[in-house]
């Protein structure tokens, strides 16, 4: 992972704690499980391998393998999820099928996995007697509003089946914070981009898009005019922020709250950046038609994360987009299998 001291910020927090990571095997839930294990907690992966790679897993095995216990399975399996909720504290639940586009082309698969997922999870956390549950939300679900930064207070209004399962799990955690013995949060990500992203897809993310190109000599690829924005997060500040969710010592009730960095780069901006960063500024990016179900600008206000779990990003963009790079020119984990059809 990145040069993060996890040690330094949370000390002895999380030790001999035992917790459930869904998605553990994936981009952001390896980097989780990852940090976790370096705090001397004990902790479940479940993941289908759908979206995930049991090698994400091998920095964090490397460090205690004795303490990474990984399951393959399905959240919509309530017998499997029962028996690795069973005596966890805290469930990190990072599991959900990705991808705006993807959501468009398969929308009942993403309710059945995204929506239904996510009540199992809640379900099996209940019934376990799970301290607190973190959940991925995603800042689509605020839709292409004008209005900048994105604020919590506004009205969600998502453009994809994507965007609105997230949001229909946002609901679902405060649900069960208001009516069981289960605390609840969901951590609205902004752009997450790392080491361990999935290149091999033709919905990767966009850094991660950007790199397989460059790194293979060809040009960057622009969905639109490359004037919309984001707000791009490094992974450890998603590590982070679902850490201080899980350490606050009040309730969390449910609460949404934004996890970026709060500055926003263009697309143009990036894919020239990313060319100089591996000195090919001759590749200059092409053009395609702009993509459904894609918002314009993307900026988080990061007063409520502040306020509520003592968040502020660990890493900036610059540092992040640099380690990002690094890990892709050294691991260049793409081939040739882009295989792009989800399941459960």
């Amino acid at each position: 992972m990145g040069a993060t001291d996890w040690h330094t910020i949370y000390n002895d927090r999380f030790a001999g704690c035992r917790v459930l990571v869904t998605g553990g095997a994936g981009f952001i839930g390896s980097h989780l499980t990852e940090a976790l294990i370096r705090l001397g907690a004990h902790v479940v992966v479940l993941d289908n391998l759908s979206g995930g790679r049991k090698s994400n897993l091998r920095p964090a095995q490397q460090i205690d393998n004795r303490c990474v216990d990984f399951i393959e399975g399905s959240i919509l399996d309530s017998a499997t999820l029962a028996r690795c909720v069973k005596q966890c504290r805290y469930v990190f639940h990072q599991s959900a099928l990705p991808s705006v586009l993807r959501s468009i082309k398969h929308p009942m698969l993403y309710e059945q996995v995204n929506v239904m997922g996510t009540l199992h999870v809640l379900q099996a956390a209940r019934e376990a007697g799970v301290e607190r549950v973190m959940f991925a939300a995603s800042s689509s679900a605020y839709g292409d509003t004008q209005v900048l930064p994105k604020v919590e207070t506004m009205a969600p209004l998502p453009r994809s089946p994507y965007a609105a399962t997230k949001l229909a799990g946002e609901h679902l955690m405060r649900a069960y914070a208001s009516c069981y013995q289960l605390d609840t949060v969901s951590l609205r990500y902004f752009n997450i981009f790392g080491p361990r992203q999935n290149t091999n897809s033709a919905y990767a993310g966009v850094i991660a898009a950007f790199a397989k190109s460059l790194f293979n000599g060809r040009h960057p690829v622009i969905h639109g005019d490359g004037e919309q924005s984001r707000d791009f997060t490094f992974v450890d500040n998603a590590v982070h922020a679902n850490l201080l969710a899980a350490s606050c010592n009040d309730p969390l009730g449910g609460e949404v709250i934004n996890i970026g960095c709060g500055e926003r780069v263009t697309i143009n901006e990036l894919a020239v950046h990313m060319a100089r960063l591996i000195d090919r500024a001759d590749l200059v990016a092409t053009h395609e038609p702009a993509r459904a179900g894609d918002v314009r600008h993307s900026l988080a206000d990061l007063g409520r994360a502040v306020a509520l779990i003592g968040y502020e990003p660990i890493v900036d963009f610059e540092q992040g987009l640099g380690a990002a790079t690094e890990w892709y020119r050294q691991a260049r984990p793409w081939s040739d299998d882009d295989s792009d059809q989800p399941r459960a």
